[in-house]
């Protein structure tokens, strides 16, 4: 990669996050954190407004945004092969978000571009087991009650074919056992527990606040099941 795309690519990558540490650009770009003090550096001369936080990285002033992001074949070509993993392994609302995403890259592509991927999609077929492929819409709405940090009810079936109504205060999704499974804590049994996403009957978000100020990240919750990671 010449310093140019380099340098574009650092860019993309701090409106991306709120925060980029140098170790974190030197790893994704393969350089040395002393390239990566040059290439700022440089992206600041150039009239890039970047700042720096300690502990947490650089970051671009708010305000500030890219021209239209363009894509060449290759980087087209990946979203789309990434489509076929999305049918396998996401719900329909996330589905229909891809597509979307997808066809906003497909429409800023040059004509010739746009006929290779069309061939390039006849031409690609991904074979997965039908447990996989799920009728319930719920990830979208989860995301977004995760990420404000509102309480969700839910109306659940367990294995046994019981079913009760929770209310909960949603961490996170992990994709386990071949299905997305809801971490949240519950104020039926005050512990966090696991729910099998395809398994919620209701799901209904509330603009309720989370009443712990601090849970568990997800990452530790993980180390917490029977599966080899």
């Amino acid at each position: 990669m010449n310093r140019i795309d380099r340098l574009f690519g650092i860019l993309i990558l701090l409106q991306s996050k709120k925060h980029v540490s140098a170790e974190t650009i030197a790893s994704r770009f393969e350089i040395s954190v002393r390239t990566v003090y040059r290439d700022v550096k440089a992206l600041t001369e150039q009239g890039v407004p970047l700042s720096f936080e300690p502990n947490k990285g650089y970051f671009i002033v708010q305000g500030y945004f890219l021209p239209p992001v363009s894509f060449n074949t290759d980087e087209a070509s990946a979203l789309l092969m990434m489509e076929r993993f999305i049918e396998g392994f996401a719900d329909k609302s996330i589905k229909q978000h891809y597509q979307s995403a997808l066809d906003k890259v497909k429409n800023v592509l040059k004509s010739n571009q746009r006929e290779v991927l069309e061939n390039l999609n006849a031409n690609i077929r991904l074979q997965l087991p039908k447990r996989l492929y799920s009728d319930v819409e719920y990830l979208s709405l989860l995301q977004n009650a995760i990420a404000d940090k509102n309480i969700v009810s839910i109306k659940y079936k367990n294995y046994k074919e019981e079913i009760s109504e929770r209310r909960l205060e949603p961490i996170g999704l992990i994709f386990y056992a071949f299905s997305w499974h809801l971490i949240g804590y519950c104020h039926l049994r005050s512990s966090y527990r696991d729910f099998k996403v395809n398994n919620i009957l209701q799901l209904n978000c509330s603009s309720l606040p989370f009443t712990l100020t601090e849970h568990i990240s997800i990452n530790d919750y993980m180390k917490q099941l029977p599966v080899d990671y």
